[in-house]
């Protein structure tokens, strides 16, 4: 018997998120799964030099109901029978952690791709920030 039964996956629809499901998929048989895709609510945002931190460049509610839509249908090719989906709006690692944390996980898994070091810089990585906020248990798989 899995020491995890309950497994949040954070989707971003790359190849390390698929990397991360089928991890998921093999590691834990057996274990419940839902996979969770976070629409950045701040992908209208750019990195605003003269605070360190980002600027926001203003996106309508419609793009992001669309955004979220098309991403639902997405997720609904990469989910398999009993796995769960589950679609959010907000910042990307704290909106995982939170959901993940609110269903009950006892695992979350993530997928990591490289990354420039100015955007690392300015934005950190996704499992970076989720393995920090999380006090879940975070499996970090890397990109293949």
């Amino acid at each position: 018997m899995n020491a995890f039964q309950k497994i949040a996956v954070g989707i971003d629809f790359s190849h390390s998120a698929q990397a991360a499901l089928d991890v998921a998929r093999t590691r834990f048989p057996g274990a419940q799964l839902r996979l969770i895709h976070v629409v950045d609510a701040r992908a209208g945002t750019v990195p605003d030099l003269t605070t360190g931190g980002v600027a926001p460049v203003m996106q309508s509610a419609e793009v992001l109901t669309a955004l979220s839509q098309g991403d639902q249908r997405q997720l609904d090719t990469l989910a398999r029978d009993g796995e769960e989906e589950e679609v959010l709006m907000g910042e990307p690692a704290q909106t995982l952690v939170q959901a993940a944390q609110q269903w009950g996980a006892d695992l979350i898994v993530v997928g990591t791709h490289p990354q420039g070091a100015l955007a690392h810089f300015f934005m950190g990585s996704v499992a970076e920030q989720v393995l920090r906020q999380s006090g879940i248990p975070v499996l970090i798989v890397p990109q293949r």
